[in-house]
């Protein structure tokens, strides 16, 4: 029973590609705790932060999204 090199190369490479998902989620937990103890400091500048806090979130998330659309396409290509 052989173990074809080139499925387990892909295999690792799809694991490793999905590592941007944690990387992600630390980012958007340090940028909501940031936004809190901001808020927490200062509500009246609460709706000007939100925006902000809205514009980090969906970049960060979209580096997610790319490292899972990496990773589908290193398995199934």
């Amino acid at each position: 029973m052989a173990i074809n090199s080139v499925l387990l190369a892909r295999d690792i490479g799809a694991g490793l590609a999905t590592i941007g998902v944690a990387g992600a989620g630390v980012g958007i937990g340090n940028l909501f705790g940031a936004f809190v103890g901001a808020v927490g400091r200062n509500p009246a500048a609460r709706d000007k932060m939100f925006r902000d806090v809205l514009l980090g979130f969906a970049l960060t998330e979209a580096v997610a999204l790319y490292a899972l659309v990496i990773a589908l396409i290193i398995l199934f290509t």
